[in-house]
């Protein structure tokens, strides 16, 4: 705790400092001041629990300062001391609700008792006062959930609710939700959430409107805000501008607003008008403000087909893949009119078109698709989503590059073309494959792990497990037939194999391939 001392006199302060164990009594920070004046201004500066004050100071005496201090500093608990036996200060004393009134010269033990039934009643008010708080904040909540969901407007429930937080909701009453989309799990809300929601209400309560706020699945913070009339755009753009400007720095947010509508009934209208617009923050940047005015789009042009990103890969025309990719991102950036699921969708397309070209190239085939998933998951914009891809692309060309500038190895073609035409094949061996380059096998699998980053074994189970996905994704060949098909006598090794290899079994990839 915090305790100011206000004294005109320094030896008083210094005597009433050194006569007190104040740590002891949970005092942990001690201000001085030399007269009201300097008394208020530290007052505002260190937001003191306890204030010991003298009463009569020169430039402004104590009982001044604390009418002042009354309204910004409600739960810091007084304690008088003056020299002076004087009945009107006593009483103003008494009408501030100071906690004692002491004469001096101080007595140490009076001073300790006073001293100790300040703390007493300061905690008591803030445990009073956060009681009421989160009573408040809870009914608010509940309010909140009821007219944000669709089949619970009741009537009664509402009135009640609105009755107990002395908030009138009529017919007449509009409401307007806003809501932060947060790209993780806020950390202890509450202590983030409620010096803000309490900043917004104090604003909108000057403005005759009241505001509710819930959190949804953590990541979601919602407001509604309640008057007599619509929200004017000036307005609700100041209110969003504040919210911005508060959550700053917390991560990657967005805020939409939905529209505004008249009566509790349709309260609901402007919450799923703004969860429609937090859907399709995804094609905006992160921070961005969406409100119902955006809604109204013109049409964009139709992006390429997928065709074409596929063409250019597998001629390696590096020009073609980036007039592609900047058609497919003037397409969904900044857009309200795309869903984000079908074009994560699309783009985990583009992703295994990428990945099979780098197997046609022969080069390493790169993350697995649980792998790709799990990246694409992570981007909160799509603009990461889509940065994502440029980036595997641009080194899918340079690795291509690399291959053509650097020395051609023969005998790693002479293996990996070996493999290709013969991973069908059960008994497929190391030997057979040294056999086919006339080499050692001892050399061929040195040269072929420091060429290629992968042993011959783990190779050609790779080559196999893409050219069953392959056939995976053709519904008329059956499971036990493709497992034949690619070298596998054993249908179970062959699924345990292709279960190690992609992270599911053989039928599962088929039904999420095929569907």
């Amino acid at each position: 705790m915090v305790l100011l001392i206000v004294d005109d006199e320094e030896l008083t302060r210094s005597g009433v400092i050194s006569s007190i164990d104040w740590e002891n009594l949970g005092i942990t920070k001690i201000i001085q001041a030399e007269d009201g004046l300097h008394g208020l201004e530290a007052a505002r500066l260190h937001h003191p629990e306890i204030i010991l004050s003298d009463v009569r100071m020169p430039r402004m005496d104590g009982i001044t300062m604390l009418k002042k201090l009354e309204e910004e500093l409600p739960d810091t608990c007084v304690i008088f001391m003056s020299g002076y036996s004087d009945k009107q200060y006593l009483k103003a004393a008494i009408k501030l609700k100071a906690v004692s009134y002491i004469e001096k010269p101080i007595q140490t033990s009076e001073l300790r008792d006073a001293v100790q039934e300040a703390i007493g009643m300061y905690r008591s008010r803030i445990h009073s006062l956060r009681g009421r708080r989160l009573q408040s904040l809870e009914t608010k909540a509940r309010l909140a959930a009821l007219l944000t969901s669709p089949n619970d407007a009741d009537a009664s429930k509402i009135r009640a609710l609105s009755s107990e937080l002395n908030l009138t909701i009529t017919e007449e009453t509009w409401f307007t939700s806003v809501i932060i989309h947060f790209s993780h799990s806020m950390e202890t809300p509450d202590r983030i959430v409620e010096p803000i929601v309490s900043g917004l209400e104090a604003f909108l309560e000057g403005l005759g409107l009241n505001c509710l706020h819930l959190t949804r699945r953590i990541q979601y913070l919602v407001f509604m805000i309640i008057g007599e009339q619509p929200l004017p755009d000036s307005l609700l753009h100041a209110i969003l501008s504040y919210l911005k400007s508060q959550f700053e720095g917390s991560g990657k947010f967005y805020i939409t607003a939905g529209e505004s509508t008249c009566g509790p009934e349709n309260a609901f209208l402007s919450y799923s008008s703004a969860v429609g617009l937090i859907q399709n923050s995804f094609f905006f940047p992160e921070g961005t403000i969406l409100t119902y005015a955006d809604h109204a789009q013109k049409e964009r042009p139709e992006a390429p087909s997928d065709t074409v990103f596929a063409h250019a890969l597998s001629s390696v025309d590096r020009e073609a893949a980036e007039n592609f990719l900047e058609e497919v991102r003037m397409h969904y950036a900044n857009t309200l009119s795309s869903l984000p699921n079908l074009a994560r969708d699309r783009y985990y397309r583009l992703f295994m078109l990428l990945r099979d070209a780098l197997i046609q190239q022969h080069l390493p085939a790169g993350d697995r698709e649980e792998t790709i998933l799990s990246s694409m998951e992570q981007c909160f914009t799509y603009q990461e989503l889509h940065d994502l891809l440029v980036h595997r692309t641009e080194k899918f060309f340079d690795e291509t590059e690399e291959k053509k500038e650097g020395p051609e190895n023969a005998t790693i073609q002479l293996i990996e073309d070996f493999i290709e035409k013969n991973y069908m094949k059960e008994g497929l061996s190391v030997k057979d494959i040294s056999a086919h380059v006339y080499l050692s096998a001892s050399y061929v699998c040195t040269v072929f792990k420091n060429e290629t980053g992968k042993t011959l074994s783990q190779y050609i189970t790779d080559f196999r497990m893409e050219k069953a996905k392959q056939l995976l994704s053709d519904p008329r060949f059956r499971i036990s037939d493709i497992s034949s098909q690619v070298g596998y006598s054993d249908g179970n090794y062959f699924g345990k194999s292709f279960k190690k290899h992609t992270g599911m079994t053989p039928s599962e990839y088929r039904e999420r391939i095929v569907g």
